[in-house]
This record gives C-alpha cells, sequence and structure tokens, in this order.
C-alpha cells in the first residue's frame, strides 16, 4: 500500500526537528452542496529543521516517530530535501 502525501503550510517551527503543518481540503456541503474548507493540523519530521513558518511542505507517512508524530517532510517549497530520502533509502 502506498503512504500517503499531503501538502500544507508550516504554521509553526518552533519544537526541535518538529513542524506543525496545516493541511487543507474543500468538501462539498451534503445538503447545500457548496464547497467549504476543512483543515487539520498534522506534526512533521523535520531533521535539519529548514522548514520556517510559511513555507509550503508536502508530508509523508511514516512510522510512529513518537507520540503524535507519524509524518515526514519531504519536500519543502516544491524542492526535495536530501536528508529524507536518505532516510529512505
Amino acid at each position: 500500500m502506498p503512504k500517503r502525501v499531503l501538502t500544507g503550510r508550516v504554521v509553526s517551527d518552533k519544537m526541535d526537528k518538529t513542524v506543525t503543518v496545516l493541511v487543507e481540503r474543500r468538501v462539498m456541503h451534503p445538503l447545500y452542496k457548496k464547497f467549504i474548507r476543512r483543515s487539520k493540523k498534522y506534526a512533521a519530521h523535520d531533521e535539519a529543521n529548514l522548514c520556517k513558518e510559511g513555507d509550503v511542505v508536502q508530508i509523508e507517512e511514516c512510522p510512529p516517530l513518537s507520540k503524535r508524530k507519524a509524518w515526514m517532510v519531504v519536500q519543502r517549497n516544491g524542492e526535495a530535501l536530501s536528508d529524507a530520502t536518505a532516510a529512505q533509502g
């Protein structure tokens, strides 16, 4: 089964090696048929502490790294992170 990949915006980088990523999705309201925004925050692993607030990142599922953290940053502002690809292979 392939790993899920989500795209979102970094809203907090205050933790060490962890960033909070806000992922927004659009869903249709069941009754009114209007598109509404739903959002969720994920804690993602950022090994090199490269990501800053406002960056657009791609995160990928990984085995749990802590109680809340089961995602890893794989791409930042459109460019792949070198440490993420090295950790996979």
